[in-house]
């Protein structure tokens, strides 16, 4: 694909947080933008050039986006992949159908990374009573069942401790699954990376997340791992990225199991909760990165400025009215980002803020005491 420069139009399929960030970058580059989302005022339609307004899978409103746009990128991999051959057959589409379609099931992703060798969880599908039934007596306990298609942020999923939870579990296999063996992990990381159109590889500084009820909490970087680790870990996401042949920025969630062993979770094809510290705290964003990628310019360099913690701010703070925000906003080291989110609920991401400087454990201290006096409880 050539070069695409400022003027040319972006079309954003999907009109979330992601997509808000990824237009504001286009923006500030001087890049036209378009987003097709069934939200009146979602959080990219409040910031882009024009606004299709449609649901994400319904074909004749993304082809109307193709029509008016350059390229095309997504802000969530879950969007149809008959939908983006059609479009990818109107206009460039980065990452392609192809990436989607092996990405969005989590058993073929499995599956996939299992045939080109990746190190990952046991796992075993679970489509039937009788299949979960079988996958228990292979992977035992303890294990997590999780639906193929659609879950995120800890939906979608059940833990399974013993036998006593196989009958919530049997709720979930109304739908295909999959029984993931649970890792004994020392802790979580996140290989944020950027691959072009050539193939070259930039890497963000690795992060180090902490999840609660399923929901991420807080990413800081950098990950307290070494060097070898580090390295290992960024070989094994660049090995999957060119695998795939994924264009754009990629996240690559992963393991850090006792003993050391680095395992394959998930990957999402595109830009990530986990890499929103690079907002602020390297030479260039996840959203520029990603624009750079897919529009055919250089790769930028990611130095990390400063060490930082990322802490998401849920609808959970606005159970009572606003959230507290002086203990935030006082603090000369925070900077804060919300999503332009009508309607908040518990669980869903309304925006987060980053902490900058000093060291690593001490930030994530300060961004728990934060949490405590906006209203949100100690997660730690």
């Amino acid at each position: 694909m050539k070069t695409l420069l400022p003027g040319s139009t972006l079309g954003i399929l999907g009109g979330g947080q992601l997509g808000r960030y990824l237009a504001l970058a286009a923006r500030r580059m001087g890049y036209k933008t378009g987003v097709l989302d069934p939200a009146p005022r979602g959080p990219a339609a409040q910031v882009c050039d024009f606004h299709v307004r449609a649901p994400v899978e319904d074909e004749a409103a993304a082809l109307e986006l193709a029509k008016r746009s350059d390229v095309l990128t997504l802000e969530w991999e879950l969007i149809p992949s008959p939908l983006l051959r059609a479009v990818s057959a109107k206009k460039p589409v980065f990452p392609d159908a192809r990436v989607l379609e092996i990405i969005q099931d989590r058993l073929v992703q499995k599956e996939f990374l299992g045939k080109e060798g990746f190190p990952q969880a046991r796992f075993k599908s679970a489509a039937s009573a009788a299949e979960l039934s079988a996958a228990v007596a292979d992977i035992g306990y303890p294990s997590i069942l999780k639906r193929r298609r659609a879950g995120y942020d800890g939906k979608g999923q059940s833990a399974l401790g013993g036998e006593q939870d196989l009958p919530a579990a049997l709720e979930l296999v109304s739908a295909p699954c999959v029984l993931e063996e649970k890792i004994d992990f020392e802790r979580e990381i996140s290989v944020v990376l950027a691959r072009d159109q050539k193939g070259n590889v930039e890497f963000f500084p690795i992060a180090h997340n902490e999840h609660k009820n399923g929901i991420l909490r807080l990413s800081s970087a950098p990950a307290p791992i070494s060097e070898t680790r580090a390295r290992e870990a960024r070989d094994l996401a660049a090995a999957a990225a060119q695998a795939l042949g994924h264009v754009g920025v990629m996240a690559i969630e992963m393991f850090v199991a006792k003993g050391g062993a680095l395992l394959i979770n998930e990957i999402a094809p595109r830009v990530h909760n986990s890499g929103h510290y690079t907002m602020g705290a390297c030479a260039v964003s996840q959203f520029e990165q990603h624009l750079r990628a897919g529009l055919g310019l250089p790769l930028a360099e990611t130095w990390l400025l400063s060490p930082v913690v990322m802490a998401n701010l849920l609808g959970d703070l606005w159970t009572a009215g606003a959230p507290r925000w002086e203990p935030l906003l006082h603090n000369p080291r925070a900077r804060l980002y919300l999503y332009g989110k009508d309607a908040p609920r518990p669980g869903r991401k309304m925006g987060h803020f980053l902490l900058l400087g000093g060291d690593v454990e001490s930030l994530r201290t300060e961004a728990d005491q934060i949490l405590r006096r906006m209203g949100t409880p100690p997660g730690r």
